[in-house]
């Protein structure tokens, strides 16, 4: 499985941006998931959607202002984000797993599939 992720860029706050993760090759995805790592943090989870059904978890901060959804026909998981503050600032990952089960798809460890990661940057 490859996954590409794409989209980010500088915004200042309050404006939105839509990332993009294409998903390739064996595409038996069971989620896939938007993670962001801020410079000197760790990975935190954003949001996860099921492939099969499309149902959608967030974390909790960041719901009402982030949307996840995917295109199946175009293999890709979109990630909307609206009223962007500068500490939304960080690269975004996008991650995928065949076998991961709900109660883990908050732990990074426990993704097999990564993508390269884009960089969003909000200005004040």
């Amino acid at each position: 499985v490859q996954l590409q992720a794409s989209g980010g860029g500088l915004v200042r706050a309050g404006e939105s941006l839509r990332l993009s993760c294409l998903v390739s090759g064996r595409t038996s995805s069971r989620y896939v998931t938007w993670f962001r790592q801020a410079p000197g943090k760790e990975r935190e989870f954003v949001a996860a959607i099921k492939w099969s059904g499309g149902s959608t978890n967030y974390e909790d901060s960041l719901k009402g202002r982030f949307t996840i959804s995917r295109d199946s026909a175009k293999n890709t998981v979109y990630l909307q984000m609206n009223s962007l503050k500068p500490e939304d600032t960080a690269v975004y990952l996008c991650a995928a797993d065949s076998r991961i089960i709900l109660s883990s798809i908050r732990n990074p460890h426990a993704y097999d599939y990564w993508g390269q990661g884009t960089l969003v940057t909000v200005s004040s």
